[in-house]
């Protein structure tokens, strides 16, 4: 042993016992009792929140997911009444029957056709509603008339093309629904 370890008392050296701790004090097991509460509180809320975190990525990811998908939406919104536009036009030429519009009304349906083929590729669909039951899902009601051929709530006449966009809706088709005609007095 070296000069200073014996100028210690037995009590000190590194054989000796450590004297035993005084039990807590009241305040003392209170404080800790706190300490724990606090340190579960703690832990209850980093699991919130790394659960929120996940939950905030995966959300990203899906939208991300989503825009690229719907990249081209609102280009279709805008291109859609240019294809209305070809159809009136189309419409047009085949009321004239003059053999001068042939050429006009042949063109007409040529661009019409790539137009359409071209945005099918892009996913859109056409919502075709003419005698079908009346969705307000897919349809715009703008009145109701009498008919006797058409079942009651089915639609009677189309006045404008709806269309999806994959899964979505883009435009509601605006449809004429029918209704039971009235009795006769």
């Amino acid at each position: 042993m070296s000069k200073k370890e014996n100028d210690l008392p037995d009590s000190e050296t590194s054989d000796a016992v450590p004297a035993t701790l005084p039990p807590p004090t009241p305040e003392q097991i209170e404080e800790l009792k706190t300490r724990a509460a606090k340190a579960d509180e703690n832990w209850e809320r980093l699991l919130r929140t790394t659960a929120d975190f996940d939950n905030f990525k995966k959300r990203a990811a899906r939208e991300k997911i989503e825009s690229a998908q719907y990249a081209t939406f609102s280009l279709l919104a805008k291109v859609l009444p240019v294809l209305d536009n070809f159809e009136m036009a189309l419409a047009a030429a085949q009321a004239a029957k003059e053999t001068k519009n042939d050429s006009l009304q042949s063109g007409v349906v040529m661009i019409q056709q790539q137009l359409k083929s071209v945005l099918v590729e892009t996913g859109l669909e056409e919502i075709d509603a003419a005698g079908k039951p009346f969705d307000p899902n897919f349809h715009e009601a703008v009145s109701e008339q009498e008919s006797a051929e058409v079942a009651e709530g089915n639609v009677l006449m189309q006045l404008r093309k709806g269309y999806k966009f994959k899964d979505r809706l883009l435009r509601p088709a605006t449809v004429i629904v029918a209704k039971k005609p009235a009795a006769a007095a």
